[in-house]
């Protein structure tokens, strides 16, 4: 039983984590497709093309393929080896390191939830099409991080080893 409890809390983890992302690429997207309504000068071309690049790689290839989905990932094995009810019912917080993590986890989670609610609330105030651009390039970096955290998933399904810091508090708590 603990080893199928530990199989849908890691399951559910990475399906739920990439459904929250799904949703959030959903609903930027909207706003996105609204830029191309607004009149574009050269300026909003060119911050388009930089700001696409830019958020692809910081976002998508450095935020999420070199850190943040091979983590997720690392904790949802980690959750299946070692599954408690509340973390399984929880496993999307789990993952994203909101739950059963070290203090320096914990924090870096709450920061960068932060600093993202201080952004939406500040593009949200944007008019058309700053507002949409910068959703396009958001869109593009979540789109990339969800392809990595299913690769990555898929590559530990298909047996390959992933060495990743899992960042779980030294002592683990009873299984129940």
């Amino acid at each position: 039983m603990n080893k199928q409890l530990g199989v849908i809390g890691a399951v559910w983890g990475v399906l739920g984590l990439c459904a929250l992302l799904l949703w959030a690429i959903y609903r930027l997207s909207f706003y996105a497709v609204a830029a191309w309504d607004a009149p574009w000068a050269w300026w909003h071309w060119a911050f388009f093309a930089v700001w696409m690049v830019f958020m692809v790689y910081s976002e998508g290839y450095k935020g999420f393929q070199k850190g943040f989905s091979p983590r997720v990932v690392a904790r949802a094995v980690h959750l299946s080896r070692h599954p408690v009810g509340w973390h399984v019912a929880l496993a999307p917080l789990y993952c994203m390191g909101y739950i059963h993590a070290t203090k320096k986890r914990r924090i870096v989670a709450l920061s960068v939830t932060a600093g993202v609610v201080t952004l939406v609330l500040f593009v949200s105030q944007l008019p058309q099409p700053w507002h949409g651009i910068v959703d396009m390039g958001v869109v593009a970096g979540l789109i990339y991080g969800v392809a990595a955290i299913l690769a990555f998933a898929i590559k530990v399904v298909a047996g390959q080893p992933l060495d990743w810091p899992t960042d779980v508090p030294a002592t683990e708590p009873q299984a129940g």
